[in-house]
């Protein structure tokens, strides 16, 4: 049986309830590794159009409000300043042909939840010399 869909509007500025569990027993996460998640939040969220409402950041899940700005509100000079800081090189230039990709991508609530997560299990595993997965299941 197929995944039911998320609800997820696109065209417009939309809020959202963010929840994603580990996979692991126990609480896992101490002030290290929620320190290190919330960094990344905050780094994630000055790339995608993301605005964090609220958060909280358990011992074994995160919830996250958030809500997702379309991207045709956004200039092109904020674009590359944008595409700057994703990539960490002030030399590098957005091309015209890249600006829709990464306005989709940027908007995406997925993408966004993704790289939060993919980001924070490279973190932790590398932290606690480990490998596999980290979060249980698709975010909700």
């Amino acid at each position: 049986m197929p995944r039911i869909a998320r609800m997820i509007v696109k065209g417009e500025d939309m809020v959202y309830h963010v929840i994603s569990r580990t996979a692991l027993d126990g609480y896992v996460m101490g002030d290290i590794e929620k320190e290190y998640l919330l960094k990344l939040i905050k780094k994630l969220s000055s790339i995608y159009f993301a605005e964090v409402l609220g958060f909280c950041l358990m011992g074994n899940h995160f919830h996250l409000v958030v809500r997702m700005h379309t991207g045709e509100k956004y200039s092109d000079d904020e674009m590359q300043r944008r595409f700057q800081l994703y990539y960490g090189d002030n030399n590098r230039e957005l091309t015209d042909g890249q600006t829709p990709y990464f306005r989709e991508k940027w908007s995406n609530l997925s993408e966004y939840v993704k790289e939060i997560k993919q980001g924070f299990s490279r973190f932790y595993n590398k932290l606690h010399h480990r490998k596999g997965f980290f979060w249980s299941d698709r975010f909700k």
